[in-house]
This record gives C-alpha cells, structure tokens and sequence, in this order.
C-alpha cells in the first residue's frame, strides 16, 4: 500500500523564524489569532517578543497563558472558553508539547464541540480551527504531527487524538526559542526526539519517505544532545537538536511511533512524569526486548548513528545499539522510577492497568515484536 504522508503547509527552520508570524498570518489568510502559551513564556518575555510585531500590524489577538505539563481536559477548556469569548479565527500555540497540544485541543473542539474524549483514537478528526505552531523545545515535534496528547482530568488516561485537523497548517521552528532550555528539559527533549525518530524507523508502517529523515534526526541527536546538555549556549548544537526534533515529528507523524511511547504514556498520566524521560526510562529496556525481532533495521540505526561499524554482523551492531543507548542515558542521568521518587506499591499495583493503556493506545501494535498484556507488565518490573 501506498504511504500516507503528511506535512505543514508552511515550514520556516531557522534563526529568527518566529519573527515571521505576521507574514505567515497574511500568506493563509488569518487575521484574529488567540495564541496559547504557558506561564513561563510570559514571564521570560517571549511571549511579548512574539507578540510585540502584531500589536505593530494593528493585528488584534487573545492571550491563554496558563497552558499546564502534560494538558488535562481542564487546561483544555480553560483555553477553548476564551475562544469561545472572541471571534478568533486561528490558534497560534507558543511553547513546548503541552502549549502545542493544547492548542490543538482547542482547535477540533472549537469547530466540532463536544468533549476530547470523543476525539480519541480509534476516531480521526480531520478538520479543525488553523494552528500555527511554534516550538520552544527540542523534542516533541509536535509542530509536524497530527497527533496530540490530552490528559482526561477525571480519569487520567492519557488520550491518543489523532487526525489531520490537529496536523498545524504552519510551523515556525526557531532554534533561538530553545538557547535557555535548561539540562534535565535538554536532555529528556532530547531523548524524546531520539525515540521519535528510532521508533519510526522500526515501526511496521514504516516507507521510504520517513526513513531517511528518521535515521538523518537519529544521528543528529546522537552526535549533539550531550554537547547541548553540556554547553547550552552552544548555537551549532542547539540548531542541530532543533532541526532534528522537528524531522523526528515528519518521521513519526507518517510512520507512527511503538511500544516505547504506548508504555511511556500511562507512566506520565499515573505518576505525573514527563513525556520524555518516561520515553527515557524504556528506551534502553524496551530496545533490548525488541532487536531480534528486526535485527536489520536495528543495525541500520547501529551503523547510522555511528556505534557500529559496517564490518559488524547485525546481531553485533544490535549489541552496539542497546548498549550505547543504556550508556546515553546513563551520561544524561536519567533516573528509573524508583530514583525518579515513584512509591513502589503504587507502581506495581498500576502495572496491570499500564499494561492495558498502552496496548489500548495502538501503538505497541506497531512495534516489530508485537507484546502481550503480560510482556509489558514484565518490562515495567524490569525498569523499576
């Protein structure tokens, strides 16, 4: 079958980009935009950098600032009751996952109404107020997916929304948002970008068009997060990242994400982690379970990045690959569950329920080894 590719219609990458919302605002045709941000935008100034060039073009706009980590249904309807105030014709979402998550929310919800739970996978929702992104992290790749993330306040499951009205109509990815990023929110980004990437690689759905640019952010990452960990105001390395994240949101957007993700979810939702050092936590583990399944494709990532040598069998580059991802995680001090301050009663009484979210999530169905219920159980104890 033929694969389903899909993209912003505008994509600017590159120093100074966010500076251009005013002419990307013109180019599709919107002129009352309410953007959605979080608190520490608005206090570190870049939400009034962003916005000063509208207030110059006379464009009037609404302001959410109070976007949440991991955004619940309450943060979401906080946001979508202030567009529901004014006659906003677009969403412009400023900030890391959650803010562009967020305003995604908002964007089916104000054209279709209803609650998000009825917009969770296995529904599509393919149209939606416009949304143009602008991402502060290196990691999510939000800015390039029609996916989103929406924690249900009452049951906090974490929900999978998917469908072409959340895919952003533009994107502004500006490396300079990210120079102030602190270590832990690098490195985990980081991490985040790199599951990104090495999980579309090896995913079932999986084409030709997202493997070059998932093993192209694989070795990108690989070559740069630690000097962007180490040197924050390292430019060359903070514009690698940057790029990077946003190739790993084109590649997973169009070849789907798998076990890692479909695992790291319920841990964010139950216990309050974020995104990417969940994604953290199992990479390493969830790795090693997986290798034999497509050794192949595994040694291609091996070799790619730079760990493997082309003279070593696969099985030996898949070797190479798992240890060089414990040892990754290891140097940027990512911390297992039990480090992290997770009570161990609470974590092993929720793995059965864990288990049951990320296979209801769809993706470990993509994973080259396909778990059952009682397989993720066992990678959870084996994280622990």
């Amino acid at each position: 079958m033929p694969a389903n590719i899909n993209l912003p219609r505008i994509l600017r990458v590159g120093a100074g980009a966010s500076g251009l919302l005013v002419q990307t605002l013109a180019e599709l045709g919107l002129s009352r935009p309410l953007l959605v941000t979080d608190p520490y935008m608005v206090e570190c100034g870049n939400c009034a950098k962003l916005l000063a060039p509208l207030d110059e073009a006379g464009i009037a706009y609404g302001l959410f600032g109070d976007c949440v980590p991991d955004p619940t249904t309450d943060s979401v309807n906080a946001a979508l009751a202030l567009l529901h105030g004014g006659s906003f014709d677009c969403v412009v979402a400023l900030g890391g996952g959650s803010s562009l998550d967020t305003a995604k929310a908002v964007a089916v919800l104000a054209e279709h109404g209803g609650a998000m739970r009825d917009y969770k996978v296995p529904r599509q929702v393919d149209s939606g107020l416009p949304i143009v992104a602008i991402p502060t992290t290196a990691g999510t790749g939000s800015e390039a997916t029609r996916v989103a993330i929406i924690t249900d306040t009452g049951t906090q499951e974490k929900m999978l929304c998917m469908g072409l009205g959340l895919m952003p109509v533009a994107a502004l990815v500006d490396f300079e948002l990210t120079m102030t990023m602190p270590y832990r929110l690098t490195a985990d980004t980081g991490i985040d970008s790199l599951c990104h990437a090495l999980e579309a690689y090896v995913s079932r759905k999986a084409n030709p068009f997202t493997d070059s640019i998932a093993l192209t952010a694989m070795r990108t990452i690989y070559q740069n997060i630690r000097i962007a960990c180490a040197e924050p105001d390292n430019r060359a390395a903070r514009e690698a990242m940057m790029l990077a994240a946003t190739q790993g949101g084109i590649a997973f957007a169009n070849a789907s994400v798998t076990l890692i993700h479909g695992m790291s979810r319920p841990i964010g939702a139950l216990f309050h982690v974020p995104h990417g050092l969940s994604n953290a936590m199992l990479l390493p583990e969830v790795t090693a379970w997986t290798v034999g399944h497509a050794p192949l494709r595994y040694a291609d990532c091996a070799r790619y990045i730079g760990v493997a040598a082309a003279t070593d069998t696969d099985q030996a580059a898949c070797v190479k690959l798992v240890d060089a991802l414990s040892a990754l995680t290891a140097d940027l001090q990512v911390p297992g569950p039990q480090a992290f301050g997770i009570d161990r009663d609470a974590w092993f009484d929720s793995l059965e329920l864990m288990a049951v979210q990320a296979l209801d999530s769809g993706s470990p169905a993509n994973n080259p080894r396909v778990p059952v219920a009682s397989e993720i159980v066992q990678l959870y104890e084996a994280i622990w």
